[in-house]
């Protein structure tokens, strides 16, 4: 894909996610594609990834802000800067803000990879938590 094919197909897929459309974002994925999670968990398949999400996606209340995705054309990879907005499952729901960087591979137009990196500390309802202060439940 050129680099505005991908640019082009980066933002229906995250249009997708605003709608919380799980069939529009993981038809974007390959069937052999791979999910590394932010806690290093490990999802192959496209169908797993779906099952991974069902529950997440139905509950909906959460959003992905978009800063400024780098794109290697060549590389058909996409470095992607994201801000999360939405409920913290581990803090009973209360609104979390996370910070994070997706590194997305892309070959033949699908999503093969998708490795999910964020910051060690969030928000909760205005307060600092630090994953490493024990403040985890």
């Amino acid at each position: 894909m050129t680099r505005e094919e991908i640019a082009s197909t980066l933002e229906g897929w995250l249009e997708a996610w605003g709608r919380y459309d799980l069939d529009g974002v993981v038809a974007l994925f390959s069937d052999d594609a791979v999910f590394e999670t932010w806690t290093g968990m490990r999802i192959e398949g496209r169908e797993n990834i779906r099952k991974a999400w069902e529950e997440w996606f139905e509950a909906g209340g959460f959003r992905f802000v978009n800063e400024d995705a780098v794109i290697d054309e060549d590389r058909q990879t996409v470095v992607f800067p994201w801000v999360y907005e939405g409920p913290a499952k581990c803090f009973g729901g209360k609104k979390e803000k996370r910070r994070g960087i997706d590194l997305i591979r892309f070959e033949g137009g699908l999503i093969t990879a998708k490795i999910t990196y964020t910051k060690t500390s969030f928000e909760v309802e205005g307060r600092r938590i630090t994953l490493t202060s024990g403040e985890r439940r």
